[in-house]
């Protein structure tokens, strides 16, 4: 055995012919994952279609903020993407480089682009690559020079004497080799857009026709995101490269949506976590009494927005930032953002004394909650650790959400299957991707929690095990896994667990279903098969044409649970093919009104409810 490891490892050849130069933007198609995160099929905000259609959108945003151009246009259509803005145009001679060449742009000149989200040259070309179809079309003073590239490369470039508004147009198309499969979903791109006219009042964007704007800034951004009743009205302070806007509701936890140079930071930074301290900091100040910080931020709702010369971000995707002291004259971004909320914040509660009364009475609430449970709350910490060290409810994988080394796309791969029963758990176990697949079995049916305090999610063992497992009880920042997937059997009471562990969500941790954490996972109904092939199905519909296409006298199972999928099936379901849907919500949704209806006790009601919208499921032969 050993003379053949030796062998193989002298036949492995490692010389000047190992030496690989790639020419243009090959590095990009060859390593996507380095400049736009993960490629996805664009069922989640972050694959890579977005960003792609994200830096092309940045750039118009940065003519805005520099005084150019109110309005952009994007359109799509058949998967292809088109936007056109009206700003100063890119240079003419310079535009096949500006999309073409790594490390060019104007970016790179501060004087041309303050404050600007995209600087370090890559964005189109990012695009460009990894497009089968890019065309740039710039129009300056009568001028026009339009460029169309296929994969990155040139094919066609053309300068004529047009007369048009100066701006940029951009077209472009995904690979579908890349980008497999891929559907551009419209309330993703319309939330994007929508972000932007937060951050950009006086900037109109036309989405396929439909007009965005925003006149009130991030208040507008809390009003029409937040789905409880704000405690008082919201409290927005703003001033040159730096704007807040803030409310507490009845809600547990907290809320963050933060922004740097108009780029939605979706995991925070260091100005996400200076706005957190300096409110409760000055707040705490204010009313000068010992309250807990903790107490001072439960059921916060908050946005903040700065404004940072070379911003440093802590990946290419620009979710996170990772500046620290670059902010405005050379000081720190904690000291400028702390230095603000100090003084405008305190300002703003000695003149608005009702406001000020409510933010106390609502501290008070949850520091009496708080002290109510503590001793609860610390036998319930200790009795998490030792049964998640020492028994069988988590099995836990090896890659976390926020660990700080691994590739984006191995890190959002992270999740949990939360299921109920030994034989689901066993088999989903046996099948899991050791790496990035844990499962946190159910002892039996959750509790209904809605209307019950937090007291509750320490008293329940089911609910403080599970808590502990995903690292929530301090909010989801410690969130230890991307996807939290509720597996349950496809019958009445699967479909009651999953209901029970929603509402458990909703009630305490809502920020884990807004920041799109919580999915159901699908698994079939049917089992269609004869000698040659197998179809699994995930609908009448489905078993129906798999029938057809397999001919006469298919075997058909129907799967009642989870336990009956063996575990060399079930690798099927929750590999690369797995079918996820995820659990959304909204303003428009009413939860209260839902959770109060569907979970609350007029039992009577519901009753006359479920017999009015009854559906008998007809047996399969």
């Amino acid at each position: 055995m050993e003379n053949l490891i030796e062998q193989e490892v002298a036949e492995i050849r490692y010389d000047d012919a190992n030496i690989v130069t790639l020419e243009g933007l090959e590095h990009i198609r060859r390593r996507p994952g380095m400049y736009i995160g993960k490629l996805g099929d664009g069922t989640h905000s972050d694959d890579g279609i977005y960003v792609l259609l994200k830096e092309v959108i940045d750039n118009s945003i940065d003519e805005f903020r520099m005084g150019y151009g109110k309005l952009i246009e994007v359109s799509i259509a058949d998967g292809i993407v088109s936007v056109r803005d009206y700003g100063r145009g890119i240079p003419l001679n310079s535009l096949v480089k500006a999309v073409s060449v790594m490390n060019t742009g104007g970016k790179f000149d501060s004087q041309a682009f303050k404050k600007s989200v995209g600087l370090n040259g890559v964005g189109t070309k990012a695009v460009n690559a990894l497009s089968s179809s890019f065309i740039i079309q710039s129009f300056r003073e009568g001028q026009s020079r339009r460029a169309e590239f296929e994969k990155g490369l040139l094919q066609t470039e053309e300068l004529e004497e047009l007369k048009a508004e100066n701006g940029t147009l951009v077209i472009f198309e995904p690979d579908k080799t890349l980008f497999q499969n891929y559907v551009y979903n419209y309330d993703i791109i319309e939330t994007m857009l929508r972000n932007f006219s937060y951050l950009n009042t006086g900037l109109t964007i036309l989405f396929n026709g439909k007009k965005i704007l925003s006149k009130n800034g991030l208040t507008d951004l809390l009003n029409e995101n937040m789905t409880a009743e704000p405690l008082y009205p919201i409290i927005h302070l703003r001033t040159e490269d730096i704007e807040i806007a803030f409310t507490h509701s009845d809600q547990y936890g907290e809320e963050y949506y933060s922004f740097v140079n108009g780029q939605h930071t979706t995991q925070g930074g260091t100005h996400q976590s200076a706005f957190r301290e300096a409110v409760a900091k000055t707040i705490k100040e204010f009313y000068n009494k010992n309250h807990e910080l903790t107490d001072i931020r439960n059921g916060i709702i908050a946005a903040v927005a700065i404004g940072v010369e070379e911003p440093v971000f802590e990946s290419q995707t620009k979710t996170k930032l990772g500046s620290r002291d670059i902010a405005k004259d050379g000081i720190t971004v904690n000291k400028f953002i702390s230095d603000f909320v100090k003084k405008e914040l305190d300002n703003y509660l000695h003149r608005n004394s009702e406001t000020a009364e409510i933010l106390l009475q609502k501290i008070q609430e949850s520091e009496k909650e708080r002290k109510a449970i503590a001793g609860v709350t610390k036998l319930a910490r200790e009795r998490a650790k030792k049964v998640n060290l020492h028994n069988k409810k988590l099995r836990d994988c090896r890659v976390h959400y926020n660990d700080t080394k691994g590739s984006p796309e191995l890190l959002d791969s992270s999740s949990i299957f939360i299921t109920e029963g030994d034989s689901a758990s066993g088999s989903i176990t046996k099948s899991r991707d050791v790496n990035t697949q844990a499962v946190f079995s159910l002892r039996g049916k959750p509790l209904n929690s809605f209307g019950l305090t937090k007291k509750i999610v320490y008293e329940n063992e089911e609910f403080n095990l599970l808590q502990a497992a995903l690292n929530i009880e301090d909010g989801i920042d410690g969130l230890r896994y991307n996807k939290v997937i509720v597996a349950t059997d496809a019958d009445v009471d699967g479909m009651h667990i999953r209901l029970l562990l929603i509402t458990f969500f909703l009630q305490f941790f809502p920020d884990l279903i807004k920041k799109g954490h919580v999915f159901i996972l699908q698994t079939p109904l049917f089992r269609v098969r004869n000698k040659k092939e197998t179809v699994y199905c995930y609908s009448e519909e489905e078993r129906l044409a798999a029938i057809t296409r397999l001919g006469a006298n298919p075997e058909i199972t129907r799967f009642k649970g989870l336990g009956e999928i063996s575990p060399d099936e079930f690798k099927h379901f929750i590999g690369k093919d797995i079918r996820l849907d995820q659990v959304t919500l909204k303003k428009e949704d009413a939860v209260i009104d839902l959770l109060a209806f569907y979970m609350g006790k007029n039992t009577s009601e519901r009753q006359n409810f479920i017999i009015e919208n009854l559906v008998v499921e007809e047996e399969v032969e």
